[in-house]
């Protein structure tokens, strides 16, 4: 299994990409930094120079229905801020 999950694209992370040559990346809750720059480096064949690490908690949802009142919880996740070596560049509509 891989350690990179999907990578984050949204209209600030694409302007972070283009300006400051980083990326973003939802990554396995266990992963290391260093699995996580290796499994960067050989998927899209860049240069890692840093990574940023973030844990989000899984928020709580309630529902208000008919029947009563339900509760639960979203999943969380890791995300990663990959910085690449200047001069490079992920891009991740290449193959569409």
């Amino acid at each position: 299994m891989s350690v990179l999950v999907k990578p984050l694209i949204t209209e600030k992370f694409t302007a972070i990409n283009e300006k400051l040559a980083q990326a973003g990346f939802i990554v396995v809750k266990t992963a290391s930094k260093d699995e996580i720059k290796k499994a960067v480096e050989k998927m899209y064949s860049v240069n890692v120079t840093g990574i940023s690490t973030m844990v989000y908690a899984g928020k709580t949802k309630t529902r208000f229905t008919k029947k009563g009142i339900f509760g639960g919880r979203k999943p969380g996740f890791k995300k990663a801020i990959v910085t690449l070596k200047k001069g490079q560049k992920i891009d991740f509509f290449q193959n569409v």
